[in-house]
């Protein structure tokens, strides 16, 4: 990402019901399918300003890596040096089978090879380790804030699971979230595709994303995306889509 993404992420993820949604059902997740215990390893993938992995340490251990200079600079000011990895190469400088955890919060759309970060995932997690990973759904939703983010794609639930083979993972949830915004979502960034250019990184001034709404409404927002990335809905589209998977053998 950007430099000045990172800051507009740092001013509004503590609160805005997207950030603040998404970090919540994702510890949840880890509680109600391997709770941890204060030796287990956790590894915060993507780690960005490291405030997910910062309230997991309360559980657990837990390691950061990020191959951003703007987002290491951050993550100098929450962590120990040990604690702070950069990619060796290709390659998570951590030896096979020595974490519990992995989880990858909206970092896949990142990269070019997604199905090699997830062999990755593999050989980090003990056997029964978890996987949990979060990424944006549908590509009817591509936007100029896709674009300022350098993503490269986003998902549907068939391309997220495919990238978890049977032989080696034990998928125990891949669901759409965010499903009942989905149509004012649309419709926002339709029109400003419209009005501005689909290709056009958009500032952070003007953005709907970027902007925290008012109490009620984000409470409301941060309840519905919380709640409902519990369930298996019926509905083939989401904003975004979760997948918890067990490393198997």
């Amino acid at each position: 990402m950007d430099a000045a993404e990172y800051t507009n992420i740092a001013a509004l993820e503590a609160e805005h019901w997207y950030y603040a949604g998404k970090r919540q059902f994702v510890r949840e997740w880890i509680q109600r399918v391997r709770p941890p215990r204060r030796d287990d390893v956790l590894l915060d993938c993507g780690a960005g300003t490291g405030r997910f992995a910062e309230e997991m340490a309360a559980l657990c251990r837990v390691l950061v890596l990020d191959d951003h200079e703007e987002a290491l600079r951050i993550l100098r000011t929450r962590f120990k040096p040990e604690q702070i990895l950069s990619l060796a190469g290709d390659r998570v400088p951590l030896p096979d089978a020595s974490l519990e955890y992995v989880t990858a919060l909206d970092v896949l759309e990142h990269v070019p090879d997604d199905a090699a970060v997830v062999n990755g995932f593999h050989r980090l997690l003990k056997p029964g380790g978890l996987a949990v990973v979060t990424v944006p759904a549908s590509m009817a939703l591509w936007s100029d804030w896709d674009v300022a983010l350098h993503h490269f794609r986003r998902y549907n639930r068939p391309q997220l699971r495919a990238l978890f083979p049977a032989d080696q993972w034990d998928v125990l949830h891949a669901n759409y979230t965010n499903v009942l915004v989905y149509p004012a979502v649309w419709a926002v960034r339709k029109w400003r595709a419209l009005t501005s250019g689909p290709k056009r990184p958009a500032s952070g001034a003007t953005r709907s994303e970027d902007k925290i709404p008012a109490r009620p409404v984000n409470a409301f927002l941060r309840a519905q995306f919380t709640r409902l990335a519990h369930w298996r809905l019926p509905f083939p589209f989401g904003v975004s889509l979760v997948l918890v998977a067990r490393r198997r053998g």
